[in-house]
C-alpha cells in the first residue's frame, strides 16, 4: 500500500491531462477546483501507484522528479514507446545498481523514473 501520495506542479492542465490519461495511461480519481476557472488540483492512478497534479503555484515548483516502482519497467518501455505525447528522455538502462529504470518527461518538465528493483 502506498503511504506518501507525491504532488508535482503542472501549467496546462490539457496537455498534463493528455500526456498523463492518454499518454501514461492513468485515470483521473477526482478533480478540484475552488472555482469553475481556478487552478485546478486532481488526483490520479495507475496500478495502485498514485499522485496529485496541482496548478496551483504555492502547491510546489515544477521540475519535479518521482521514482515508480514496477514489476517490469521493459513492458511500460514497449507500452509508452509510440505514444504520441510520451517524451522518453531515457530508455530502459542499469546505470545505478540494483535498478532497471528509465526516464519520462511531462510537459512541464517534471522527470517520472520508472523503476524495476533488479534481484
Amino acid at each position: 500500500m502506498q503511504k506518501v501520495i507525491p504532488a508535482l506542479r503542472i501549467t496546462d492542465y490539457t496537455k498534463s491531462k493528455a500526456f498523463y490519461v492518454g499518454g501514461m495511461g492513468f485515470q483521473i480519481d477526482w478533480e478540484h477546483r475552488f472555482e469553475p476557472h481556478f487552478p485546478v488540483f486532481v488526483q490520479i492512478t495507475k496500478d495502485e501507484m498514485t499522485i496529485y497534479l496541482t496548478q496551483h503555484s504555492g502547491d510546489c515548483q515544477v521540475g519535479g522528479l518521482i521514482h515508480f516502482f514496477v514489476p517490469d519497467v521493459d513492458n511500460w518501455y514497449d507500452e509508452l514507446k509510440s505514444k504520441k505525447d510520451v517524451q522518453i528522455i531515457e530508455p530502459p538502462n542499469e546505470d545505478l545498481e540494483g535498478l532497471r529504470m528509465m526516464t519520462v518527461v511531462d510537459p512541464d518538465g517534471n522527470q517520472l523514473r520508472i523503476c524495476t528493483r533488479l534481484k
